[in-house]
């Protein structure tokens, strides 16, 4: 008959670092090993935990991105791509030529005519390259050195969920891995007391009630879970139960840890299932998070300069203000992967005003960011994308008059910028169309731009793969070219 254990021995068992001296070999990978240092006390957060064998090919430029993802579809006529000649058009039809039978939404396709709503925004040329941008974008418009302006960027998809989906992970159909997963897989993560991959989201001033997100957007997909973008919360608490509840202090909680781990490793003994690995991971992320995302969060020490800068709402929490901030401190805590959803941007019908307020969340918060990273040497190696899923067309939705119109969904053309490590400052990559409707020369496909991307992260998009269902994935499929003319 076996001896029922006393309390003392049955801790002694259930001890992580018995547990690590006696199972760690068997688990068939060091994943819960390479959590804990030393004695168990967390992995200090500048150690550099590397990702799948191979990563990075060679030697990357940007070892962080921040993506401000612009959810609606910014204009690119009204922001970035001037079209003046347009304005002794304004009403006409859109030549069938022009439009060459492409595929329109069913928000316009029953329409008699596409009348032609030239931009009501002055655009100038700004810095020693005399980039063009709008009136719209005072602040953004003094960095004009530093942005390389893409002009050309296509897409398949015509409606925003697919094109968003495709955007981020490769398809228009749900389930695949989103850029950022696919980051932490390949590389890793720098910071093991926080996620690789952080989302934020906000809700603009311009349309709040635009299209909603979906957390699949930064889902692993059929990567293992781990890699999944963290969401922070852009009301209430930005991360739920990171306090432990009353009645339990930190040595408990960790006590309750050690107990799960136990049983997890002796369940994957017993199955081999991956994710219980990934399980084990995640609940000592999630440990350590309560000690750094309070001090994450924790702006008072930011000088009044700095607040400042990013403008009013900077204090407001789940503002595009305040989460530029933090993409900042993120990036100081070298987080691999943040993104930014701001919303608000899908501007059928009264363009003219709600894009106003829309440049009035982003201008100076955009602006104010790339400075601040410059200053405390950041920029060097982080990699910023400002974009959205489309572009809007010429034509208005609806009817035209000399100071308002609406412009409906445009796969064919639209403005991406990227900013920072790598990338070709003061340059404007390709040309359109005079309406602005197709692309003349320099074409840069969704799948070219996430090449380009992970190409200045030190990644073979052809490599980085993931057999699935007994075939070999990666973000962008059979597809994609490095648009190398944008590197520097």
């Amino acid at each position: 008959m076996n001896r029922v254990l006393s309390a003392m021995e049955l801790q002694d068992a259930l001890n992580r670092r018995v547990f690590l001296r006696g199972s760690a070999a068997s688990l068939g990978t060091a994943a819960l090993a390479s959590l804990l240092a030393d004695g168990g006390s967390p992995v200090r957060a500048a150690e550099e935990l590397p990702g799948i064998a191979g990563f990075p090919n060679f030697r990357p430029k940007a070892k962080r991105v921040i993506y401000l993802f612009q959810s609606g579809a910014p204009s690119q006529m009204d922001l970035f791509d001037p079209k003046p000649q347009l304005e002794s058009k304004r009403g006409q039809d859109l030549p069938d030529s022009i439009r060459q039978g492409q595929r329109l939404t069913t928000m316009t396709s029953g329409q008699k005519n596409f009348p032609i709503a030239p931009s009501i925004f002055k655009f100038g040329q700004h810095g020693e390259s005399g980039m063009w941008m709008s009136e719209l974008l005072p602040q953004m418009s003094t960095l004009a050195d530093r942005w390389c302006m893409v002009r050309t960027v296509h897409t398949e998809a015509i409606n925003h969920d697919p094109a968003i989906t495709f955007c981020q992970t490769g398809s228009q159909l749900a389930g695949r891995p989103s850029i950022g997963s696919w980051v932490a897989y390949g590389l890793g993560t720098i910071n093991q007391d926080l996620p690789a991959y952080v989302v934020l989201t906000s809700f603009g001033s311009g349309r709040p009630d635009d299209q909603p997100l979906y957390d699949r957007l930064w889902g692993a997909g059929f990567l293992p879970s781990q890699h999944q973008g963290v969401k922070f919360r852009n009301s209430g608490d930005p991360v739920l139960y990171l306090s432990n509840p009353p009645g339990v202090d930190a040595s408990a909680r960790r006590g309750t840890l050690d107990r799960i781990a136990a049983l997890n490793a002796q369940r994957y003994e017993q199955v081999g299932d991956p994710e219980i690995q990934t399980r084990i991971a995640q609940y000592e992320l999630a440990f350590r998070m309560q000690s750094s995302v309070p001090g994450l969060l924790d702006v008072s020490a930011e000088s009044q300069h700095v607040l400042d800068s990013y403008g009013p709402d900077v204090k407001r929490p789940g503002s595009y203000a305040s989460n530029c901030l933090l993409a900042r401190r993120l990036a100081e805590r070298d987080v691999r992967f943040i993104q930014l959803f701001h919303m608000g941007w899908d501007h059928h019908g009264g363009l003219p005003a709600a894009i106003r307020g829309q440049c009035r969340d982003t201008d100076q918060a955009t602006t104010a960011l790339i400075k601040d990273l410059e200053q405390r040497g950041l920029l060097d190696d982080t990699l910023i994308v400002w974009g959205g899923e489309f572009g809007r067309t010429i034509y208005s939705q609806g009817s035209v008059t000399a100071a308002d119109y609406g412009r409906d969904h445009h796969p064919r053309c639209f403005t991406v910028l990227l900013a920072g490590a790598g990338v070709r400052g003061g340059y404007t990559h390709g040309e359109t169309d005079e309406y602005c409707y197709n692309i003349v020369d320099g074409a840069v496909h969704v799948h070219d731009l996430n090449a380009t991307i992970m190409h200045l992260l030190g990644i073979d998009h052809e490599r980085l793969t993931y057999r699935y269902q007994g075939r070999d994935f990666r973000l962008t499929d059979i597809h994609g070219n490095v648009a190398h003319s944008l590197l520097s």
